[in-house]
């Protein structure tokens, strides 16, 4: 092992090294210093008052205050989306407000606006009460001309002088008029005129039928107009209605039921003179009306655009102010009551500008005495960081969704970079596929900063996010495609002719047997003559299945190595002699020993039967392997293979435990010993461990239990995982035959019609088919089960993924939706 001493140290394989810092602050600069460590964004506070609640610490009345700003923020931001107000995209520079000056001009605006509304609103209906009785007035006035014939008692009609003597009034609504009205008519035949939603007015006329057992007559006639609801503020169509009718009890009933079908009943009087006075002065009211609303509506929205130009700006100020009272809240008075004090994890490297920040803030208070910021010896396991860049953001992300990786180990993102897009190119490998995904991620890259400030839809947002990966997977399926020579799975002799020909000249095209090689190997990828041919398929899944063993061994050894440098880092002996060394020898004494076999075969173009191998180095490893004998002294290595995989299980198994045990026995004996620490017993978290100082008992079952599951799951893993590549064998098959199905089914059937319409609609099908399945479905499946095999088959070699991610108090890093 001394050959990785030699090697550099993988900086980025690490998380950030993190150091648990104190800070204690005087009360007057403690606000402005934790406001510069938001601007800063690199300092993880820790909560030191979690057995209080919300409404027991100190600064609860500052975060209530600042609640009560967001939700008069959210309020005004309602009413502007409600206007469509259109905002000022460059807001006029003001002075700076503090918030107490904040607190006092948004109490005044939300008066200012709720009182607006309020006029608004009864400004609003008394325009729509206006315009129904307009539209009643036009429509009840025909219905009652024509009923003139019916010679109603004069006792039937409105008295001229309530129109004379009780003008229409703003201090009561039309509807509460018209009940005055009808109440001062005595006995006989009398009518109520009214508008009704459409859709409610066959159940209304059924209604009345029954209530008055049929002794009314329904006449009604539609409103013409969409008119705006008194009480929902809806734009509806409506019906207006006349009801005859006789006597007291009916016309009671007849306004109980208007009034539960929100119908609005008006008083029409009967004479046409009487009617057109009447609509004469609704007309000029409304006018008036109109004019009185067209100017508030100006007057509010011009009040909403002045506030709306700062109300981002205002919004994250009291973002901020309430983030900075929260992070407040998290610190400790100490016992004199004149400083706070607060503990927290920031990385080392961000020491030198916490302290720069803290020094400004002690200078820009005036305090007269300094911030004391100092480094502390913690017992609780470090937070994870890593530094990303947009580019590797999206891969930290991918191993994230799967576990976050404990303080210092091995991140798996630095190989998911190449390993994750490869793997899901050997599944899509198709140049002509890989194009297309190619210019679906060059046009969200090149529109990224304008994708980036816009809201997204969930899809959408899902692959801008993941901009980069697609690119690489672009990338990597073009290169694939290429070494598969399938373009819409159709071949082509991209790097120069193919290395067979025809033996006679009744051999007219690859489908036909009696093709010779008569040159070298094609240079690059697959021979294009494969394609076609009676053996394609078999050869094709030959290549594939044993070129997919071989990348899975690759990245399982890589997991297993991966795993020594961890325990090398952390100084784990034990697992290095106990877990590491069994591991690579029983996995690379039998699956190993195939990719070589594998790699054999494919050099010496030999026809060994490499199943028949596998299974008689098992069933018979003396056994005289004949014509499946790839080199010389096959037989005495594959017994040396299997006893070696053999001593390897216990192995993993048994030493460990007990070496565990004699040290745990020592520590307490008082005797002096170099502890051999564990990944698997991390003293902090596993209460088995020999330095646990939580737990002084130490369970060997429980150790020798969980050590035992360990070695059978890598066991049983080593075979189920080696199987599990072979996804990359099978989906890179069904890719390619469903990709030949389209082209021969869909684009060449149609093309072999002598018309343009049928070519026209395959083609169309042909585009949409490779689109939506396997541009769309094909490479979310092979993604899928890229995914699978980077979380479950590469890092359950090595990853434990139970850390938790380090969470600055950020300002950068509030959300809009916080209140």
């Amino acid at each position: 092992m001394k050959i990785f001493d030699r090697l550099p140290p993988m900086d980025h394989l690490r998380s950030e090294k993190m150091s648990f810092v104190q800070l204690i602050t005087p009360v007057e600069s403690a606000h402005l210093a934790i406001t510069y460590l938001g601007e800063l964004g690199l300092l993880q506070f820790k909560d030191m008052n979690e057995d209080k609640s919300p409404f027991q610490r100190t600064f609860v009345n500052q975060v209530k205050r600042c609640a009560e700003m967001s939700r008069k923020l959210r309020f005004i931001n309602d009413q502007i989306t409600k206007s469509n107000v259109t905002v000022s995209a460059l807001p006029p520079i003001q002075l700076d407000i503090d918030l107490e000056q904040l607190e006092s001009q948004l109490g005044e605006h939300e008066a200012e606006l709720h009182e607006m509304n309020i006029n608004g609103e009864k400004l609003q209906q008394s325009y729509n009460e206006l315009l129904e009785f307009k539209l009643v007035l036009s429509k009840a006035g025909g219905i009652l001309a024509s009923s003139n014939n019916h010679n109603a008692s004069p006792d039937t009609e409105l008295n001229e002088d309530i129109f004379h003597n009780n003008p229409i009034d703003d201090s009561i609504s039309l509807l509460e008029q018209g009940v005055e009205m009808e109440t001062s008519n005595s006995a006989g035949l009398r009518f109520i005129c009214g508008i009704i939603t459409s859709n409610k007015e066959m159940i209304f006329e059924r209604m009345l039928f029954r209530a008055t057992r049929g002794n009314m007559f329904f006449n009604q006639a539609p409103a013409g107009e969409l008119v705006t609801d008194p009480i929902s503020g809806d734009e509806l169509e409506k019906t207006v209605f006349v009801v005859f009718f006789s006597g007291e009890q009916a016309r009671a009933k007849i306004l109980k039921i208007c009034d539960a079908f929100g119908a609005s009943c008006y008083p029409v009087p009967d004479d046409r003179t009487k009617q057109r006075q009447i609509t004469r002065e609704v007309t000029s009211r409304l006018s008036d009306l109109e004019v009185t609303l067209d100017a508030g509506i100006r007057h509010r929205n011009q009040v909403l655009a002045s506030i709306g130009s700062q109300i981002w700006r205002w919004s994250l100020m009291v973002r901020k102010e309430k983030a900075v009272y929260d992070t407040l809240n998290m610190l400790n008075f100490d016992v004199t009551k004149k400083c706070l004090v607060g503990e927290g994890w920031c990385p080392i490297f961000a020491i030198p500008q916490i302290k720069d920040a803290l020094q400004k803030a002690t200078l820009h208070s005036n305090s007269q005495v300094g911030i004391i910021f100092h480094e502390m010896d913690a017992i609780d396991l470090p937070p994870t960081h890593f530094r990303t860049n947009k580019f590797t953001n999206a891969f930290q992300e991918i191993v994230d969704a799967y576990g976050v990786a404990r303080y210092q180990e091995a991140n798996p993102a630095v190989y998911s970079v190449i390993t994750f897009p490869f793997l899901f190119a050997v599944m899509f490998g198709d140049w002509g596929h890989g194009i297309c995904l190619l210019l679906g991620a060059l046009f969200l890259i090149a529109r990224e900063k304008k994708l980036g400030s816009q809201k997204l839809g969930s899809f959408m947002e899902m692959a801008f996010g993941g901009r980069y990966v697609i690119l690489l997977m672009a990338i990597f399926s073009i290169y694939c495609g290429l070494i598969y020579n399938e373009f819409f799975s159709v071949p082509f002799h991209i790097f120069g002719p193919s290395a067979y020909k025809c033996r006679d000249a009744t051999c007219s095209d690859a489908t036909k047997t009696g093709l010779i090689k008569y040159k070298d190997p094609y240079p690059f990828g697959v021979d294009p003559s494969w394609y076609g041919s009676r053996s394609e398929l078999p050869f094709l899944n030959s290549l594939k299945m044993k070129m997919s063993i071989l990348f899975g061994i690759s990245q399982m050894n890589l997991g297993i190595l991966l795993s020594y440098f961890d325990a090398k880092f952390h100084g784990n002996s034990l697992d290095i002699r106990y877990q590491f060394i069994p591991q690579m020898i029983f996995l690379n004494s039998l699956f190993g020993y195939l990719a070589l076999l594998i790699l054999i075969k494919w050099i010496s173009g030999s026809q060994a039967d490499l199943y028949h191998v596998m299974i008689y180095m098992f069933l018979d490893p003396a056994g005289d392997l004949g014509e499946n004998e790839l080199f010389w002294g096959q037989r005495p290595l594959q017994i040396v293979l299997l006893l070696s995989a053999l001593v390897a299980v216990p192995w993993m198994l048994f030493p460990k435990p007990f070496i565990l045990k004699k040290l745990n026995k020592d520590r307490f004996e008082g005797h002096t010993y170099r502890f051999l620490g564990t990944s698997e017993m991390d003293p902090d978290s596993e209460p088995d461990s020999a330095r646990s100082s939580k737990h002084d008992d130490f369970n060997f079952g429980e150790v020798f239990v969980h050590q035992m599951i360990h070695s059978i799951e890598f066991v049983l893993g080593a075979v189920s995982n080696t199987a599990s590549y072979l996804r990359l064998w099978a989906l890179s098959l069904a890719h390619s035959e469903l990709s030949t199905v389209f082209y021969e089914k869909l684009l060449l059937l149609a093309w072999g019609y002598d018309n343009f319409i049928i070519r026209l609609v395959g083609l169309v099908v042909f585009i949409f088919a490779t689109a939506f399945v396997l541009l769309m479905m094909e490479s979310l499946s092979a993604l899928l089960h890229s995914l699978r095999l980077h979380w479950v088959e590469f890092m359950n070699k090595f990853f434990h993924g139970d850390g938790y991610k380090f969470k600055p108090f950020s300002f950068a890093l509030l959300s809009e939706d916080e209140d």
